[in-house]
C-alpha cells in the first residue's frame, strides 16, 4: 500500500496524538477511519456527480426555482 503525506495543523496534530495515546492506537489507524467514514457518508454525492443526466436536472431545477418558474413546495414532494 502506498502512502501519502497530509499537513494538518499543528494544534489538531497535538489533539490527535494524545487521543492515540489514551486509546492506544496510531494516528494512521484513526485517520484512516476518519477518511472511511467521510467516504461512506458522500459516497451519494459521488454517485450524483457521476451522472451527467442527473447534473442537468439538478441545475434546470435549480434555475426555475431562481426565476420562480416552477419548483415544488415540500407537501408537493411527499406526494
Amino acid at each position: 500500500m502506498s502512502t501519502a503525506t497530509i499537513r494538518i495543523p499543528e494544534k489538531k496534530r497535538d489533539t490527535l496524538k494524545i487521543i492515540a495515546s489514551i486509546e492506544k492506537r496510531e494516528m494512521k489507524e484513526i485517520l484512516s477511519e476518519l477518511i472511511d467514514e467521510y467516504i461512506k457518508r458522500h459516497k451519494e454525492t459521488l454517485e450524483i456527480l457521476s451522472r451527467p443526466e442527473w447534473l442537468e436536472m439538478i441545475e434546470k431545477g435549480k434555475k426555475e426555482v431562481a426565476k420562480k418558474i416552477k419548483g415544488k413546495t415540500l407537501n408537493e414532494l411527499e406526494d
